[in-house]
């Protein structure tokens, strides 16, 4: 077991997350001899140390493809494209297969291998000097696919890998890339502040570019110049186009009402193209009704019809919402494509201008028409209407017979025996590889048995705590909508009941968190270090061990589930009460902050609830809001069969209050 341990804190992050599991004291898979071998030799297979591994032992093992994966890429280049092909065919049901593609595309375009290459690729890989190395392989056998993806990479405002240098220099020697297309990446070099880079492009430009390259400096260095500068621009007005979409896109993101101003003066006399002035105004439309910029509304009214943006839309709709223009509201839904306005979100708001302008006729049509989806605004159409929602829940008939076929696959025994060596990130690609390749059928059975797994590792002595994650992920990947009971699992609903009582929170909502927050992965790490179920950040999750008497959970004490919930309860219930137990308020404040929120309540007149959540700046909060107390009437509506009836959105309080600061509870 000393060896076990050992290999459990090296290699890949999965290895890592299963030494965090010993860590915090919880059990392990029991592994075989066998599973026990392969670990360390997959740890050695990575280190490139083959004379360490015993064959014998893992020869037959489920999973010694790994091994083989990792002895054929330390060959590469020197492998040849039969030996790589004849992996990926024997892989094919693995995602071993489409990794060594990729591995050996690398390693062939580093060694100049192009020949060996084009044997091994099928089609466009992914990743930029992966993509640089294919059509440099293609330039001599399909030069238009070559040049025309080349040049692609080529217009970015960011440094490419140095494997595009020679693609790059091809395609220059061969006109490909211009002195109009250096100009263009300069460009957008400067729209992206990359300035060094734009530097380094300009100086590849020769004197007829003189003046353009000035107007750019001088521009650079005084945003009021853009007023004074040349309508056309470069040899033939090759230049204008970009330098205006980046000068104003600067200028517009710096100070809108600037770029207002000057826009409006300089606009009629440019020479540029219809597709230049439409992504420009856009831009500057965009950002006037973000920032509700001052005297910029009847510019953006003018423009707005000519420019195909449904987020231009949708943002001059909140604005008519902000400004209880209720006719604005029904004339600018209107201007949406018919597909575009039957959701359920323009439905409702349809359906709530109506009823402000004396048609309740047409506001019940409206409602009627949104409560067929299942969503926030299908919800709240719903309770409008006095009526049940909508759930449309499908469920599929599988038995124990089929989950013993599905347990029978070779990519079900390789995600098993991942999961027993503790590699859950190596097991779920494993497992999604084989939800994309499957049919709708066997996907749902694939689904019916992680289910099936999820609901066996929170019995006692269950330990697969991966498999409601999984249950959630397979969904998605299956594109199974409407297969609620999978895709809001009841994991952990012991804990979420418990801890929910004891803090006075509604369980269901906290499920609801949790299934938005993490889709219920105990180790999920967010990109700013919040960790586990719920995403506490380490800070608040000592704070609040501290108010409960607890010791400091430490970085993977976090992780465990029970512990997770219990202090993410905790901190929502402080959260509810600054808001004297609003749960939307709350739940806002969960996701971007009590001091943000606070500045909402503050920043307008008291707003119903649902005005108050479109005002909400942020999209991800707003988006946040809406599926957290939709997902919440979907578990509890769940655990009733289905049967929603007697269950709210939001309570009457809750409903029927002024979202301003009186919602703040006093000395919070």
């Amino acid at each position: 077991m000393h060896a076990l341990r050992r290999r459990l804190f090296s290699g890949m992050n999965g290895a890592r997350l299963a030494g965090a599991i010993l860590l915090i004291g919880l059990p392990l898979p029991a592994l075989s001899m066998s599973d026990d071998a392969m670990q360390d030799a997959l740890a050695d297979a990575r280190d490139q140390r083959f004379a360490s591994i015993d064959r014998d032992a893992v020869a037959t093992h489920v999973l010694n493809g790994y091994i083989d994966y990792h002895r054929l890429r330390g060959e590469l280049p020197g492998a040849s494209p039969a030996r790589v092909n004849a992996f990926i065919e024997a892989n094919a049901d693995a995602p071993l297969a489409e990794w060594m593609r990729g591995q050996a595309i690398s390693a062939y375009g580093k060694a100049g291998r192009f020949g060996d290459l084009r044997a091994v690729a099928n089609g466009k890989p992914g990743g930029t000097a992966r993509q640089c190395y294919y059509y440099t392989a293609l330039l001599d056998s399909d030069a238009q696919t070559a040049q025309q993806g080349g040049k692609a990479l080529w217009l970015a405002g960011q440094s490419r890998p140095s494997a595009c240098d020679p693609l790059f220099s091809r395609l220059k020697s061969r006109g490909v890339i211009d002195d109009n297309a250096i100009w263009e990446r300069a460009m957008l070099a400067w729209q992206a502040g990359e300035n060094r880079l734009m530097d380094y492009l300009l100086e590849m430009l020769d004197e007829r570019w003189h003046t353009a390259i000035a107007t750019v400096e001088d521009s650079r260095d005084d945003r009021t110049r853009l007023r004074r500068a040349p309508s056309c621009l470069g040899p033939n007005c090759a230049a204008t186009d970009g330098f205006y979409r980046a000068a104003m896109e600067r200028l517009t993101r710096r100070a809108t009402d600037d770029a207002l101003a000057t826009w409006q003066a300089i606009a009629s006399d440019l020479t540029i193209t219809p597709e230049a002035r439409r992504t420009i105004e856009e831009e500057l439309a965009f950002y006037a009704l973000v920032r509700e910029t001052p005297g910029a509304l009847s510019w953006v009214d003018g423009v707005l019809p000519t420019l195909d943006s449904e987020r231009l839309r949708e943002l001059r709709v909140r604005r008519a919402l902000a400004d209880r223009d209720w006719r604005g509201v029904e004339h600018w839904i209107a201007q949406m494509p018919a597909v575009e306005q039957e959701n359920s979100r323009w439905q409702y708001w349809l359906a709530r201008a109506h009823g402000q302008l004396g048609d309740d006729g047409a506001a019940q049509e409206h409602y009627q028409r949104a409560a067929t989806e299942r969503d926030f605004y299908g919800f709240a159409a719903a309770d409008r209407l006095d009526q049940p929602y909508s759930l449309n829940v499908k469920r599929y008939g599988f038995d124990a017979a089929s989950r013993e076929r599905i347990a029978g696959l070779p990519t079900v025994k390789r995600t098993e025996a991942l999961i027993r060596i503790g590699e859950p990130g190596l097991a779920n690609s494993e497992w999604l590889n084989a939800v994309r390749q499957a049919s709708p059928e066997r996907a749902q059975a694939l689904a019916d048995y992680a289910a099936h797994k999820a609901r066996a590792s929170h019995q006692p002595g269950g330990t697969h705590q991966s498999w409601p994650a999984r249950l959630v992920q397979t969904t998605i990947a299956g594109e199974m909508w409407d297969a609620l009971e999978w895709r809001f699992p009841e994991a952990y609903r012991d804990d979420f009941e418990q801890f929910g009582q004891e803090s006075g929170v509604d369980p269901y909502l906290l499920m609801a968190i949790s299934r938005r927050e993490s889709a219920y992965n105990p180790n999920a790490r967010s990109p700013v270090g919040a960790l586990g179920l719920m995403q506490l950040m380490p800070g608040t999750a000592a704070d609040v061990s501290r108010s409960l008497g607890l010791p400091a959970p430490g970085r993977y004490g976090v992780l465990e589930p029970a512990l997770n919930i219990r202090l993410g309860s905790a901190y929502f219930r402080e959260t509810q009460r600054r808001y004297q137990d609003n749960r939307l308020a709350a739940t806002a404040a969960y996701n971007a902050g009590p001091g943000r929120v606070n500045r909402w309540l503050g920043e307008h007149r008291a707003e119903a609830f649902d005005l108050f959540i479109e005002r909400i700046p942020f999209r991800e909060t707003r988006h946040y809001v809406q599926a957290v107390l939709a997902y919440r009437v979907i578990f509890k509506s769940l655990v009733e069969d289905g049967d929603s009836s007697g269950i709210t959105l939001l309570s009457e309080a809750e409903k029927n209050a002024g979202y301003d600061l009186s919602l703040m509870a006093p000395n919070s």
